[in-house]
């Protein structure tokens, strides 16, 4: 890449294009967390979401010269991790059970006199993520954490608007009926 640092995406972009594995490591590394976040709200596993989000970068790899720029990169990305995980759905016969597992092994209510610390709370928040439908789990990632327009959520996953709309509206209520499964009244310190 030079000494010069790239001072752009854009830039990034085009040398990872032109096969610059450092450029594309970097595109990556801007958005490692939301992609595993991403990938863990649709499988529910950590560990196997790791697994297909590799997978799905690999891919992005190499279809990264099909990217024209007529949405955002992110949206890009956000798509083929998106549609990679739900492919890796349908291929699982198994899925149901790793489900039901999962489930068993959340983190369950601790009672707390002092106020959550942050790790804490990621844990919490994960746990009731973890227990929504993996489309409501999905667009809330997307919407609050991804800051993504109901626009570019669309574009990103395929789902009509009134979809989006009608599962962030649910999703959010399910949330917070989790949160309080969870928490009980120390839901007040997360919220």
């Amino acid at each position: 890449m030079g000494n010069k640092p790239l001072a752009k995406e854009s830039d990034y972009i085009q040398k990872a294009k032109d096969g610059d594995i450092h450029a594309f490591r970097f595109l990556v590394d801007e958005n490692k967390d939301i992609l595993l976040s991403l990938a863990q709200s649709i499988l529910k596993e950590k560990s196997w979401a790791e697994d297909v989000l590799q997978d799905a970068l690999i891919k992005v790899f190499h279809k990264i010269g099909s990217f024209r720029e007529k949405s955002s990169f992110k949206t890009w990305l956000y798509r083929i991790i998106i549609n990679s995980c739900y492919n890796e759905l349908k291929k699982r016969k198994n899925y149901q059970a790793l489900k039901e597992a999962a489930k068993v092994n959340q983190a369950s209510s601790v009672e707390h006199k002092n106020p959550l610390k942050a790790a804490e709370r990621k844990l919490y928040i994960q746990a009731a993520l973890d227990k929504l439908k993996a489309d409501e789990a999905l667009l809330l990632r997307l919407y609050y954490l991804c800051e993504l327009s109901v626009g570019e959520i669309a574009e990103s996953t395929g789902f009509k608007k009134a979809k989006i709309k009608t599962d962030l509206y649910r999703g959010r209520i399910n949330f917070k009926k989790e949160l309080e499964g969870i928490l009980g009244n120390e839901i007040r310190e997360i919220l």
